[in-house]
């Protein structure tokens, strides 16, 4: 097959062949994509780059100049160039720590509803991994069913986000020395949503501005979404749809079938691609398929969940990368 020629604003968007291939043919459609968007954006905003502008009240929006002798030093509050660097740092932490962490409470509040037999198709997979864990939390494991214990860890999971005083009980599994550490710098986290809280307080005007004091409460929040969210999402995750081993699958834009239904699950949440794979292989969904004249489901990933699904199924990924097809149907 004779290689394809592509203009220098395609070749300088990716060096990869198939997404070079997509993007002419988003252009031949007139289609916007996101480096159109970039592009149009620029220059991008030079304050915004440097975290030196703040609209956090009603003051604002400020902006602090970057030249030694040239325009304002602090904002109406005050607050200098440190400080509205870290207030705007820190302020991003609590986003991303609220979005790993309210994903772990999804999948607490998912494990309680099957507990509670209540979970429609969702159960229990990883029976020693439930037990493991519920014992971790001193949860009597002997003598009792999955669905009691589960309910008992769902419980106590809950119990994570809203604690006023720590630990968190995953960061018991730190080295001794780290948990020192965290002690004697002031970042042990007491209760997942708590930090995320005293984020949003400390970076109000007229709270915190002390930038070193910030950043400390930052790093307290990433404890209490890594030790905390994060780690909660992947252990109650491998209990509701089993522990990954290692498989084989393929990526990038060849796992597209053209006689199939394409289906691409993507986001931060395996809780709804999990049943999409399910329904994927039901029986009565493949005959579906078949009676508008396509010759299966494929289902393939992007982004976190598209990992989820890969490591567990081996459902393949619509992006970069090499291996083996999965197809299903």
């Amino acid at each position: 097959m004779a290689e394809k020629s592509y203009s220098n604003k395609i070749l300088g968007r990716s060096i990869d062949p198939s997404a070079q291939e997509l993007l002419a043919r988003a252009e031949e459609l007139g289609l916007e994509v996101a480096w159109d968007r970039y592009e149009a954006m620029l220059p991008q905003c030079g304050f915004g780059e440097l975290g030196i502008c703040c609209r956090h009240c009603n003051m604002g929006p400020c902006r602090i100049s970057p030249f030694e002798e040239e325009g304002p030093k602090k904002g109406v509050c005050g607050a200098t160039a440190d400080i509205m660097v870290a207030r705007g740092l820190l302020r991003m932490i609590a986003a991303g720590a609220a979005a790993h962490s309210d994903h772990a409470r999804d999948v607490a509040h998912t494990l309680l509803l099957t507990a509670q037999g209540k979970g429609g198709g969702y159960q229990i997979r990883d029976e020693a991994k439930l037990k493991t864990l519920a014992m971790e939390y001193g949860i009597k494991v002997n003598e009792r069913g999955n669905a009691e214990i589960a309910l008992d860890l769902a419980r106590a999971v809950y119990a994570e986000f809203g604690k006023q005083e720590g630990p968190i009980q995953f960061t018991r599994r730190a080295p001794q020395r780290r948990v020192a550490l965290w002690r004697k710098l002031g970042i042990e986290p007491r209760g997942i949503d708590r930090e995320i809280v005293e984020i949003m307080h400390r970076t109000h005007m007229g709270v915190d501005n002390d930038p070193v004091n910030l950043i400390l409460q930052g790093l307290r929040a990433s404890v209490a979404d890594g030790w905390g969210g994060s780690m909660i999402a992947t252990e109650l995750s491998d209990v509701l749809f089993g522990t990954p081993a290692p498989v084989r699958s393929q990526a990038n834009m060849g796992v597209l079938r053209r006689d199939e239904v394409n289906i691409i699950v993507h986001g931060h949440e395996p809780i709804l691609s999990e049943m999409i794979v399910a329904a994927s292989r039901d029986p009565d969904m493949l005959a579906l398929a078949k009676k508008y004249n396509a010759g299966g489901i494929n289902v393939a990933g992007i982004c976190c969940t598209g990992n989820e699904v890969l490591m567990r199924h081996g459902i393949p990924i619509a992006g970069t990368g090499t291996g083996h097809y999965h197809r299903l149907g």
